[in-house]
């Protein structure tokens, strides 16, 4: 295998969505370097349950905590309000997966999408349906969009993807990692420092 920059992320996990101008910055500089696979780790499985308001609470707090951690980065909190909040990320690890289909391009577009539409927009990226408005918006095919989205395949996908993250030793997200003569190297995050950890990948 090519040496290959591994980035294992959630789209609705809330400090991937503090990373995204610094991950930005990096893969731009690692680009003419070595290839980047991006997976999802599915954060949390399929849920019809109302997030407990322990749990409310605690995300809004870890909301917060990220907007003074990574200076520029905001949330909408108005989503508390007008969504029904489930602990449910699986639907939206499944619509990247399922956009991937049509082109890899589409990994990323699908991605950006969502975080725009979790924490930005106040729309819920746990129901299907506002996945495949979100699909319609970033200008995939929507009938092969939602049939994918659905599709037993798309969540065998999903299953094997997340288990070779776990094979791989990434249980948490944002991960970055090189692999490198069949080894895994991990790279520390820097939230705020693309340079960072690109001086952490070109050492290695």
């Amino acid at each position: 295998m090519q040496d290959t920059l591994m980035y294992v992320h959630d789209p609705m996990c809330s400090w991937c969505w503090g990373f995204e101008p610094t991950r930005r910055v990096l893969f731009e500089a690692v680009s003419g370097i070595m290839p980047i696979q991006r997976m999802v780790g599915g954060l949390a499985p399929d849920s019809d349950v109302p997030m407990p308001d322990s749990m409310r609470n605690m995300l809004q707090q870890t909301w917060h905590r990220i907007e003074q951690t990574i200076p520029g980065t905001r949330f909408n909190f108005e989503f508390w309000e007008q969504c029904s909040p489930r602990r449910s990320t699986y639907p939206a690890n499944r619509a990247v997966i399922a956009a991937r289909e049509q082109g890899v391009e589409y990994d990323l577009a699908m991605t950006a999408k969502i975080q725009q539409a979790y924490y930005l927009q106040a729309r819920n990226p746990s129901d299907n349906e506002t996945l495949i408005e979100l699909a319609t918006e970033i200008g995939l095919d929507t009938r092969q969009f939602a049939n994918s989205l659905l599709a037993e395949s798309t969540q065998l996908s999903l299953e094997e993807e997340i288990q070779a993250t776990r094979r791989l030793g990434i249980d948490s997200f944002p991960s970055l990692a090189v692999h490198k003569a069949g080894e895994l190297h991990h790279i520390g995050l820097n939230y705020l420092d693309a340079g960072a950890m690109l001086a952490q990948i070109e050492n290695i």
